[in-house]
């Protein structure tokens, strides 16, 4: 009776056994088909014309047998849309196998070659004008190359050309030549009316390095030469009527770029810092010698439903010649305050607030129209003054106003606007800027 007992246990035990081997082995062979990695067997671009594939292929992350990985295809898509060249992307995968997709990337391309036209009022109430035309997809590869010309009292031109992926994915090279004359007006603590000629020639060679996706660096040397010649006004004595100096300055940007653009909406913050070192100058007077001149913009956008857009920008300015009348800060219509004026204060130090909201008001096809309200508020540290001067207001300036903004949806940075700024409190001006692309 035990024998048969234990017999009856043992079959038990074995045919339990069995079953666990079989469940374990079934268990092992789905998790390892689970397990197998689904690749990626061929990329394919579509909707690119001038861009070239093998460029666009180079500057993905997705390569042909690697894994599928959707954060790094949605990091693709919104790499292309960063490009001068592509107004919008966007990507699909498609089955071959049980291991295999296709991927397929789409982009719609912006027409790259763009002429452009600013005019304005220069320092004497004249008509003053700039006309560029720029190709920001040279060769189909992204590269930057064209030339200005403008008239401004006097007559300025530069020249262009950056590869940013020129050597590799992540390096590239920047070169540029400016010859600019301009009317200054300088302004002195009793705030005599006095104008110099200024004419400043710099060539310029950067090398640009992408270290990954969000963040950038540039560095390289910048060789200039910038000549004051006094034109009018009331000179203080202890000014030179002439002003010389010869400069090499290191030069470089930081930029950490966390930004989605889908045509004329642009979502997310951005922040660049430029910086020049002057290396070696020789010249007749400090006055001209800035050893350090930085300046950062931190941007934040961010979509408002369907139709809106909030746009910001904080920009901070500081140089370490703070004696200097010739100061490298400007208080002007279209680099900072809309509807000041033109060039109407100078400072060693600044702080820039814009804020505006955007609201898409017309959209049919290739175009598109914005209305927009604004607000921009500075404030400066005068030559010879303190960073106390920021916090205390003596040069702070408000203006708000309203704009319309006219865009061509396939042409890079095709945008058109005017906006009228009202001064709130001390500076009760007014006034109209326009000119090409958006304000920031």
């Amino acid at each position: 009776m035990m024998r048969c007992a234990k017999r009856l246990i043992f079959y038990k035990l074995k045919s339990l056994n069995q079953k666990s081997i079989l469940f374990s082995l079934i268990v092992c062979l789905g998790l390892f088909g689970y397990a197998q990695d689904v690749n990626v067997s061929e990329i394919i671009i579509e909707g690119n014309k001038r861009t070239r594939t093998n460029f666009l292929k180079r500057l993905a992350f997705v390569k042909e047998g690697s894994t599928v990985d959707s954060t790094r295809i949605a990091s693709d898509v919104r790499r292309f849309r960063l490009l001068p060249s592509v107004a919008s992307a966007s990507s699909k995968l498609e089955k071959v196998d049980d291991n295999n997709y296709r991927l397929v990337y789409t982009v719609v391309e912006n027409f790259a070659i763009i002429p452009g036209l600013n005019v304005s009022q220069d320092n004497n109430d004249d008509l003053a004008y700039r006309t560029s035309v720029f190709d920001f997809n040279f060769l189909g590869q992204n590269q930057i190359i064209g030339g200005f010309y403008s008239k401004n009292v006097f007559d300025s031109y530069g020249f262009y050309w950056e590869a940013p992926n020129l050597f590799t994915r992540k390096l590239g090279i920047g070169i540029n030549y400016q010859n600019n004359v301009l009317q200054e007006p300088i302004f002195f603590e009793d705030e005599r009316d006095v104008k110099y000629k200024n004419t400043s020639r710099a060539f310029e060679i950067r090398l640009m390095y992408e270290h990954n996706f969000k963040n950038k660096f540039e560095f390289g040397f910048n060789i200039a030469n910038d000549d004051y010649n006094y034109l009018s006004g009331n000179l203080p004595e202890s000014i030179p009527e002439t002003l010389g100096v010869d400069k090499i300055s290191a030069v470089g940007e930081y930029e950490f770029n966390n930004i989605t653009n889908e045509y004329q909406y642009v979502d997310g913050f951005r922040s660049i810092f430029t910086y020049s070192f002057t290396l070696h100058s020789n010249g007749d007077n400090d006055l001209l010698r800035n050893f350090f001149i930085g300046r950062n913009d931190f941007e934040y956008f961010k979509r408002i439903g369907d139709k809106g857009n909030w746009a910001n920008r904080l920009r901070l300015g500081y140089a370490t010649n703070d004696t200097t009348p010739f100061a490298p800060f400007a208080l002007d219509n279209q680099l900072n305050i809309r509807g000041v004026g033109n060039t109407i204060d100078r400072g060693t130090a600044s702080v820039v607030l814009n804020t505006e909201y955007r609201h898409t008001i017309l959209e049919k096809g290739w175009f598109a129209m914005q209305a927009n309200a604004f607000v921009d508020a500075g404030t400066w540290q005068e030559s010879g003054g303190s960073l106390g001067d920021l916090i205390e207001g003596k040069k702070a300036t408000v203006f708000s106003g309203l704009g319309v903004r006219f865009i061509h949806k396939r042409i890079f940075n095709a945008v058109f606007r005017i906006d009228y700024g009202v001064g709130i409190g001390k500076k009760a001006n007014n006034g109209i800027v326009f000119g090409i692309g958006q304000y920031f």
